[in-house]
């Protein structure tokens, strides 16, 4: 299932892509008017918490709405809608794997392959949508760059988490950019101003379930900078696999639904060009992840 979070009239809210439509089941109007369950989650991350059970629970909701007589008044066109991150505030910052390919590992001048994850946070303020404008901070950067990543949503708590029960504590994934500021990361040394400018964690356009994606070790990564290729890498190439990072990092922090871990970036990052070429006002960078879309946004 492909479920996006949007805003109407000033509400929040999320449901599932319509399949075969550029449109949206409100699942919460479905709810409202209809009563399928004594309680629904009115959030995201609230479903996300149950579940499985959230999935079916939808699905049960978009047959009610097709058996009411009136379903067309439950679902809305893509251009009626404010798109929003999949997940539009997570429970803590954003937990980020830096150089977790080797090629990129080297473009940004390590000797050799990092023994341990390198791990760095970005503010939940840094969420932004597929399809929003995102500032170009010409104010405190000139060294703005892109990172094409495939970003894991945890879907329950865990700790001490065994690597072969790693995947069970997925909900699903979506596509980010890890986007940065390379001046600020160096001047600060460590790397959360650089990496949590307003803006600077566009998430989307879809949260797909995990069941759509049954190896999150064998997909394409694509990032284009105005049409022009810049990363064109697979996840099978991630050193630390989706499995060890979530249990690796659940040694040291507690997951929780709706956690977001941004996986790493293959090479061919701005920074690691011949000359950097970093972001300037204008550009458009799309990021294409196999399974689950195209991420796209313009930069001013």
């Amino acid at each position: 299932m492909k479920i996006l979070s949007f805003k109407l009239n000033g509400e929040v809210k999320f449901g599932p892509k319509v399949k075969k439509e550029d449109a949206v089941w409100d699942v919460l109007k479905i709810q409202q008017d209809l009563k399928v369950f004594p309680s629904f989650p009115s959030d995201i991350i609230g479903g996300i918490a149950i579940g499985f059970d959230f999935v079916e629970k939808i699905r049960q909701l978009i047959e009610a709405a097709k058996e009411s007589g009136v379903e067309n008044q439950y679902k809305y066109d893509f251009s009626s809608i404010e798109w929003l991150s999949p997940i539009p505030r997570t429970p803590k910052n954003v937990i980020c794997i830096g150089k977790n390919y080797n090629e990129h590992a080297k473009e940004m001048g390590a000797k050799e392959a990092p023994k341990n994850l390198v791990v760095f946070t970005k503010a939940p303020t840094s969420i932004a949508a597929d399809q929003q404008v995102l500032p170009i901070h010409a104010n405190k950067t000139n060294a703005l760059d892109y990172e094409g990543e495939l970003a894991v949503v945890i879907g329950k708590s865990g700790k001490d988490i065994p690597k072969n029960q790693a995947i069970d504590y997925i909900f699903g994934y979506t596509i980010a950019n890890d986007i940065t500021a390379r001046d600020l990361q160096e001047r600060h040394i460590q790397f959360f101003l650089g990496k949590s400018l307003d803006g600077s964690c566009p998430m989307g356009p879809y949260l797909v379930t995990k069941d759509e994606i049954p190896n999150p070790q064998n997909l394409t990564v694509v990032t284009k900078v105005n049409g022009e290729i810049r990363q064109n890498g697979s996840t099978k190439d991630m050193m630390f696999s989706v499995e060890d990072l979530i249990s690796i990092l659940s040694q040291y922090v507690t997951l929780e639904p709706g956690d977001v871990i941004l996986t790493g970036t293959p090479a061919g990052v701005g920074k690691g060009m011949n000359p950097p070429t970093f972001l300037r006002a204008g550009d458009e960078v799309k990021i294409s992840i196999e399974g689950i879309g195209t991420l796209v946004n313009r930069f001013e």
